[in-house]
This record gives C-alpha cells, structure tokens and sequence, in this order.
C-alpha cells in the first residue's frame, strides 16, 4: 500500500479534494493523509469523511520550531516550510509506514501511478524527485530551481535527507529569490550530488508534466499533471469560472487534461453544497489578468 501526504487550507479545499477523486479513480490501494493548515478544512473534512484519507491536524502537531518562524512568513511560504515536515508527521502517526509520497494539492492523477513506483523501486534509492523539465519559453530553472517539489518520496531510511531540509526550510523559506535559495524549492538543486547515495531524478518527464512543460511534450504519455497557476475566480451554486494563468496551453491539453479536471473540480464544489459550502474564490479579477480569464471555462452543473 502507498502512503501519500498533501497539505492545504480551506481556500484550496477544491483542489485537495478534485486531488481524492482522481486518486480514487485510478489508485487501487492506498491512503492519503491530508495535513490540514487551519482548522476550518479540518472540520469540513471531517464531515466529509472520505475513504482511504486520514486527517492531521496542524494546530495540534505544530513544533516549536514551527511556531517560531510561523508569524513572519505568509502563508505560502509557511506552507512551503511545512513541506519536509509533512511526511515525518506521518512516519511518526503510524509506524508501520516504510514510505511517503507527498503531493501538492494541486495535482491530478490520470493514470495509475505504478510506474513511477515501478522505477523508483528499479533505482534501489530511497528518495524519488522530479524535474521541473521547463519549456524553453518558461525556464525557470535559475530561479525556481530545476527540481519541483510536487512529487517527492522519502522512505523511512532517507531520514538524513529529509532532516537536512527540514532545517533548512526552517532556517529560511521566502518566496523570493536570495543567495541561490527561492522557498522550500532551490534546496533541491544539488540533491543528485549532495546526496548520491538517497536520490534518484525521475527519468521519465513525459510522466509529470505542468503548464510550463505543456508546449514541450505531449500530454498522453502524462500519469500526473500539476495544475500550477489554475485558480477559482469566481464560483456560485450553478458555475465555476477559472483563470488558468499565464502559460501557452495546446487546444488539445485544453480539452482533454484542463476539462477533465474542471470536471472533477465540480464534482468538489457539489460535495460542498452537500454541506452548505461554497467554494472560495481564489483569485481577484483585475485588468492584468483579465484576458486570461475571459478564456477561462465556464462549467455549469
């Protein structure tokens, strides 16, 4: 069985939960534990009581180490610092789980995942990272770091690397660019040297791919995609508008990863109004991203 962590709070509860649906749609055996960031999405999760999802509660696990750096971070970047944290919470709930996936929320599985697994097991490494595999037009790498953290995997036995990030996001996690360092991000560039011995690079990009690379591969050979930028611009009990952001998207990546998608981020908004809730609105309209908004699907119930 895979163990997978996420961490979101209630703004991105659409995400976290169109993240399940896929999951349950192509993941036969497996949990997620979701670490909730306010207490608010622990008590709407709570009542929704997904299969296979175990809850953390942040407000309750949250380290002196933690609480010392948390008021001058925002909340991004207090999220980012919880990343290397996320999965020691699980290793230390249950001690019967040999390894960890975390996930960001907002992420979304196509296919059955079992061959990432397959040559993460196949490298006989104990740590699995992914490449951000930009597009030309969108590398980043400089900046952002050429490693992103939305698929990493930390067996029990990666301890000495997932401590030493640890401490470094605690040490200084902002989103901007200093001294070679960007958020939780940058700390993984020299992963594959400092840490020859744990690490692997998944091989295969076109597994794992993201609005920066859509113009690079193809998205059929595609297990995961990583929504990054997507956000809620305006929602009501009847539609859901979204702004995809800035990056040149493929009609053909349009229709058949970014509707599907919106599809399962209905599929949320209704569980919501089972209960009474609304989704929240993620992104305030203005005249810079306006263009791209009015490109946005309107998806009606």
């Amino acid at each position: 069985m895979e163990h997978y962590v996420t961490l979101f709070d209630s703004l991105f509860l659409p995400q976290g939960l169109a993240l399940h649906i896929s999951m349950e749609r192509h993941i036969k055996n497996y949990v997620l534990w979701i670490l909730c960031v306010d207490d608010e999405v622990y008590e709407v999760l709570k009542k929704l009581n997904l299969p296979n999802v175990n809850l953390l509660q942040l407000s309750k696990l949250e380290t002196a180490e933690l609480l010392s750096v948390k008021f001058d971070r925002n909340k991004a970047e207090y999220c980012w610092t919880l990343t290397p944290f996320s999965t020691r919470f699980v290793f230390e709930n249950d001690e019967n789980v040999s390894r960890v996936t975390y996930l960001d929320a907002d992420i979304w599985f196509r296919k059955d995942p079992a061959p990432i697994f397959n040559e993460f097991h196949n490298s006989k490494k104990t740590v699995l990272i992914t490449d951000h595999a930009y597009s030309a037009e969108n590398d980043l790498s400089a900046l952002a770091g050429q490693y992103c953290v939305q698929f990493m995997t930390f067996t029990r036995d990666a301890e000495l690397v997932r401590k030493w990030w640890e401490d470094r996001c605690i040490e200084w996690c902002f989103s901007y660019f200093e001294e070679g360092k960007f958020g939780d991000q940058k700390y993984l560039d020299d992963w594959p040297v400092r840490f020859s011995k744990f690490v692997h690079v998944l091989l295969d990009k076109e597994l794992m791919l993201a609005p920066w690379n859509a113009t690079r591969f193809p998205y059929g050979n595609c297990i995961i995609w990583h929504f990054h930028s997507l956000r809620i611009v305006s929602c009501s009990d009847q539609e859901l508008a979204v702004d995809f952001g800035d990056y040149s998207l493929p009609d053909c990546t349009i229709k058949n990863v970014y509707e599907p998608y919106l599809q399962d981020l209905k599929l949320a908004q209704k569980k919501l109004l089972e209960f009474g809730l609304l989704i929240k609105q993620q992104k305030i309209p203005s005249k810079k991203s306006k263009t791209n908004i009015l490109k946005s699907l309107f998806c009606r119930r």
